[in-house]
């Protein structure tokens, strides 16, 4: 296990420039800014709610849409959290959450797996909140748990709100990753019956 489990992690391309920092055992310290004002607005959500220090510097080709910097910040991050939680020694693996939001009821649950999957069952009712395109919110999940290696499951039990299902997204996630990552005394090496992951 590494002592200081955080990562940096850059990404160019012809179509975003990405800069992240993750630090799994922060405090929820959040410094985001993406030029996507909802996105920003999640993952400072996610960040508190994880209980981690986060920070991203995200310009894309926004004039033509938010699909590119959404789903390569998800790749950033998933791939950033990956590195941070490194070998996996001690943690506990699996993660789950439930979150309440006004209307809204969705479930998360996580396995740092290395098998990536993401299991969608959300229905969205608005194609957008503000400006944002709502569609880049699978895309984001998506991109998040292949990177991380993760399987991961996003239920919609009910809600009507879309501004209100997708925060429960994020929070969800977010809760259900610190009990994934945190680490338990009682495991000695990998949880796993196999000894790997």
């Amino acid at each position: 296990m590494k002592d200081s489990r955080t990562s940096n992690k850059e990404r160019k391309t012809g179509e975003t420039s990405i800069a992240l920092q993750l630090d799994v055992d922060g405090s929820g310290s959040a410094s985001i800014d993406t030029q996507v004002p909802f996105m920003t607005h999640m993952l400072e959500l996610f960040t508190k709610h994880g209980f981690f220090d986060l920070s991203i510097k995200g310009e894309g080709d926004v004039e033509v849409d938010d699909h590119h910097l959404t789903e390569d910040i998800g790749i950033v991050l998933g791939q950033a959290l990956r590195e941070a939680v490194g070998d996996k020694q001690g943690i506990r693996r699996y993660g789950s959450a439930t979150i309440p939001m006004d209307e809204t009821l969705v479930t998360v649950a996580v396995d740092l797996s290395d098998r990536p999957h993401l299991e969608w069952k959300a229905e969205l009712p608005a194609a957008k909140v503000g400006t944002f395109d709502t569609e880049n919110v699978h895309e984001f999940f998506w991109k998040l748990a292949l990177e991380a290696r993760m399987n991961l499951h996003i239920v919609v039990h009910h809600g009507c709100n879309t501004h209100h299902i997708i925060e429960g997204m994020f929070k969800a996630t977010a809760r259900a990753l610190d009990e994934a990552t945190s680490i338990d005394p009682r495991i000695q090496g990998i949880m796993s019956t196999k000894g790997s992951l």
